[in-house]
């Protein structure tokens, strides 16, 4: 019995370019965070928006991507979407980044279990998860820095 096999190319596409002073380097979570609230305007989203910052090796920028918007109160993650995205950066690590529009920078349950969940898998492949920051008005809170991480 013969089949049809479709044969597939999967790319990355850019959909457009800006500039921005931001650095390429990111050294600490207040980079990261500005990364955030420069190209996707984190502290000031009147829904949650969950953000994914691919990086290389030597934890140079490589690539930025909205992974999903959700409500006001809550954004559906899940780790598929983000290592599909990363896996298009050839990242070599990733950060997560996401507000809350509330202004309130305590990490929830749900943001805690995605956080494990993220590390875990980014654990199995090789792609590790360097941070989760939620940006809000009032600043950023980083999963590292509060050791929860």
């Amino acid at each position: 019995m013969a089949i049809n096999i479709t044969l597939n190319h999967i790319q990355l596409v850019k959909e457009s370019t800006k500039r921005y002073d931001l650095p390429r380097l990111i050294k600490n979570p207040k980079d990261a965070s500005e990364v955030g609230k420069a190209v996707f305007n984190l502290d000031n989203e009147a829904q949650e928006v969950v953000v994914l910052l691919s990086l290389n090796i030597h934890h140079r920028l490589v690539g930025v991507h909205e992974i999903c918007r959700g409500s006001a109160t809550k954004a559906i993650v899940h780790p598929r979407e983000v290592f599909k995205t990363a896996f298009l950066h050839n990242a070599a690590a990733i950060i997560l980044l996401h507000n809350h529009p509330s202004g309130n920078l305590s990490a929830s349950q749900e943001d805690k279990m995605i956080t494990d969940v993220i590390r875990e898998s980014g654990n199995i492949l090789d792609v590790p998860l360097l941070d989760h920051i939620i940006i809000s008005e009032e600043g950023y809170l980083s999963f590292k820095e509060q050791g929860m991480l």
